[in-house]
């Protein structure tokens, strides 16, 4: 249609073009396209030709003046947009046209078009050195967002930058981290997949293949793919593709069952009416332009006569595909002549469904944005009126500088361009849902608004159906999640989404899942059986609560109790000859000492504290000596007495009973001297041994000064030693009262224990380190009071005709 102002219009009506076989002997043969009409694309042209047939009726918008427009068929083909780009551009008569005789030839203001990315760059290849302005309603790939190479460029339709970003964190939302990917080997597909897979990386995202075709290849390559989407173990497929190759790939997958995908699609394909008749893709989602409404579009639509059709040569083609029919007659098809009783109300296509206008509102949108930017380089406001002079001589680089500035609004929605051309980018989440009847329909479940802070941008309010028609999300991963208290090991030569699960390391947890590590627990803790979680490590010691240490408190008790009974038995028999014969104030002090060393075994059980490591080990060392104290004491009364009845001796005279007291408290003094030492210098305190064992920690007392320590057992095992001489020279001596074989047998056995708990000692582990030594100061008790006591208490209780000093003076037993 002739205007005062012409603006083109490019489409890919037709899927593909004529193949011409050139024999470069003739001229070729004209550009024509083949195969059936996209009725989608179709009702795009006419949105446009409706949207400038509404501008020129209105009287706000260019008043007085007449907007035409040529609208081209770029059949999807880049040669055949080249050569429409020319022809706009006013280097080439027309091409093909809506049959319009009077058809104004000249340069156009701008373009609106093309629906592909790839015939969009070519286009621009050539009307780009001119100025033109090309307004895409449905050209996203990211790549025309740059000003350098396309500065004449703009969009109503976002970039698939967003696009891609998007769908990266919807399949992230869904924990989906194995994929496949499938995409038009093209620019919109090649840049849009590109795209998304460094989207898709920074989200964590493993793609197990990527695969490319375009519908211009044999089928021997859609087969290929078709093979892998098949194969392969990725239960989620990415498509970025355009309608056209899309239908291509569903179309070879439907001729053979093949495993349930769920398809997450891109705006080209998966918002299209005509792709939803592949049933076994119910439950796709994807992105789509928001739905619009567009007041008197379908009337404008359904507003077809047979008559006006024929006057355009695609609406004639669109009519006769539509109702099979010829509406001329002719011999080289079957197709009986249209009677007249076509109805095109009665339609069910792409072209006549208004319901999910999403692209078309952006053809819409884009001769709107051309209109005001005509209208700012042409239109004054002057007061409340608005004059435009149409005889203004405007140049197309004009129109581009105010397509630059728009900002409107058009039934609602806002049309404005950012430094890039593009507008922003809102979307909506559609879901290919069964209704009732068992069809496929597109539902709206959600959006998506890139404006929005980060993280706010998604947003899901309705139920989704899945593949299959599940309810449950499908699972597609590599490897299924590492669970707490694993971490996971990468498979050599494998994508990150594969790897192994293995146990955390004894003493560390992960406490997250799919953890790459695992953190080592506090040194008062340890991980619990799962490996999940710190606990505190259990606290051991030697307890009263504990058998073992309420089995080491009874020998203990009846130890002292044991020595107490002895010494009431001696006090009871004080002046009986065994008694008395055996030097008796040494032997109370001896029991008096043993009851103290049952006792100080006590002090070694419960929970160390700073005052019971002090005692422990000082009660024990000095209660020792002073019965080894007593018992040598004893053992030299014994080699004095009978020294002493040799002619000319006098050694009575030299130990006698202050003399004994005085060995026994300066043998005392000096292990009390050393104590006194060790606990001054460095003494015992309670510690955390948390080197033993790894999982629990032991209580104990550390000895502060281990010197100190087996300075304190040295002296008593020199004080045994010396005694256990002393009693082996006077063992042969005569007289029942001799106690140098008692105190032999006692002093053997007393070393025997201390000997052997040395290796002991320092073997055990823990608490028994306790038990052993209180194990060592209750049997060296038990020793010296059953070797030296028992035999005399015998005596005293049941053989009281012993107990005379005849009989004692007696040489035999």
């Amino acid at each position: 249609m002739d205007g005062d102002y012409v603006i083109g219009g490019v489409f890919s009506i037709h899927y593909y073009m004529h193949t011409v076989k050139h024999n470069y002997t003739t001229m070729p043969e004209p550009l024509s396209c083949t195969g059936s009409i996209d009725s989608r694309e179709l009702r795009f042209s006419r949105a446009m030709v409706f949207a400038i047939e509404q501008i020129n009726n209105s009287t706000e918008l260019l008043p007085g003046i007449k907007l035409g427009y040529e609208i081209y068929d770029s059949c999807a083909s880049v040669s055949v947009a080249v050569q429409v780009a020319f022809q706009l551009s006013g280097g080439l008569e027309p091409v093909f046209n809506t049959g319009d005789k009077c058809l104004q030839s000249g340069m156009v203001m701008a373009v609106v078009g093309e629906s592909g990315s790839t015939p969009s760059i070519s286009m621009l290849r050539v009307i780009g050195p001119f100025n033109i302005p090309q307004v895409s309603h449905f050209a996203t790939c990211a790549c025309l967002s740059d000003k350098q190479h396309y500065p004449s460029f703009f969009r109503t339709i976002p970039s698939d930058q967003f696009q891609a970003d998007a769908l990266a964190k919807l399949v992230k939302h869904f924990g989906w981290t194995w994929i496949g990917a499938v995409r038009s080997d093209s620019d919109y597909g090649n840049n849009g997949m590109a795209s998304f897979l460094y989207a898709a990386r920074k989200e964590g995202i493993c793609v197990e293949y990527s695969e490319s075709f375009d519908r211009t290849h044999p089928r021997s390559r859609i087969q290929r793919v078709a093979d892998v989407i098949c194969r392969s173990t990725a239960k989620v497929v990415v498509a970025f593709t355009s309608t056209g190759d899309m239908r291509i790939l569903l179309e070879e997958l439907s001729r053979k069952p093949s495993p349930p995908r769920q398809w997450i699609g891109s705006e080209s394909w998966v918002t299209d009416p005509d792709m939803l008749r592949f049933s076994f893709c119910a439950g796709a989602i994807g992105f789509g332009i928001e739905k619009s409404v567009i007041p008197g579009l379908r009337d404008f639509l359904l507003d077809l006569s047979p008559s006006k059709v024929s006057e355009s040569p695609l609406l004639t083609m669109f009519w006769e595909e539509a109702f099979n029919c010829r509406l001329v007659k002719s011999e080289a098809t079957d197709r009986s002549v249209c009677d007249g009783t076509e109805d095109i109300k009665t339609l069910q296509s792409s072209y006549t469904d208004t319901s999910q206008l999403r692209v078309t509102n952006m053809a819409y949108k884009a001769v709107y944005a051309i209109a005001h930017a005509i209208h700012n380089a042409v239109c004054q406001q002057t007061d409340s009126t608005t004059q435009c002079d149409k005889f203004t001589k405007l140049e197309a680089k004009e129109v581009l500088n105010q397509l630059k500035k728009v900002n409107f609004s058009q039934n609602g929605y806002d049309v404005s361009f950012d430094a890039n051309g593009d507008p922003v980018a809102t979307y909506e989440l559609v879901n290919w849902q069964r209704n009732e009847s068992g069809s496929i329909e597109l539902v709206t479940v959600g959006q998506y608004d890139s404006s929005l802070p980060v993280g706010q941008e998604f947003l899901i309010n309705r139920n989704l159906t899945w593949v299959e028609g599940g309810t449950q999300v499908p699972v597609s991963v590599c490897t299924d999640s590492c669970p707490s208290g694993t971490r996971k090991v990468l498979q050599k030569g494998k994508p990150i989404c594969c790897y192994d699960c293995t146990s955390c390391p004894e003493g560390e947890i992960s406490n997250t899942t799919d953890s790459f590590d695992c953190f080592p627990c506090p040194k008062e803790f340890w991980p619990n059986a799962e490996r999940d979680l710190c606990l505190p490590k259990p606290v051991e010691f030697l307890s009263f609560n504990e058998a073992l240490g309420i089995v080491l408190a009874a020998f203990s008790i009846g130890g002292a109790c044991l020595t107490i009974i002895t010494a009431a038995v001696f006090y009871r028999h004080r002046s009986s000859p065994i008694v008395r014969a055996n030097n008796s104030e040494l032997s109370f002090l001896l029991l008096f000492s043993l009851t103290l060393c049952f006792l100080c075994s006590l002090t070694f059980i419960g929970a160390p504290s700073e005052w019971s490591c002090m005692l422990r080990h000082t009660a024990f060392g000095i209660t020792f000596v002073l019965c080894m104290s007593c018992v040598l004491g004893k053992t030299i009364v014994v080699l004095t007495a009978f020294r002493a009845t040799l002619p000319g001796s006098n050694l009575m005279k030299w130990f006698g009973p202050s003399q004994q007291r005085l060995t026994v408290v300066s043998f005392t003094f000096i292990q009390v001297l050393i104590c006194t030492i060790w606990l001054v210098l460095s003494p015992p305190f309670p510690m955390k041994n948390l080197t033993t064992y790894k999982e629990r920690i032991i209580l104990e007392c550390a000895l502060g000064s281990a010197l100190g320590f087996w300075a304190v057992l040295g002296y008593i095992g020199l004080l045994a030693v010396f005694c256990f001489v002393l009693a082996v020279l006077a063992r042969k001596l005569p007289n029942n009262f001799n106690e140098a074989k008692l105190i032999t047998f006692s002093m053997l056995i007393f070393c025997a224990v201390w000997i052997t708990f040395i290796p002991a000692y320092v073997s055990s582990p823990g608490k028994y380190t306790v038990a052993v030594e209180i194990f060592a100061i209750l049997a060296s008790s038990f020793g010296l009071i059953t070797c030296i006591f028992a035999p005399k208490c015998f005596i005293i209780l049941f053989k009281p005709e012993k107990n005379t000093k005849k009989h004692l003076m007696s040489r035999g037993l």
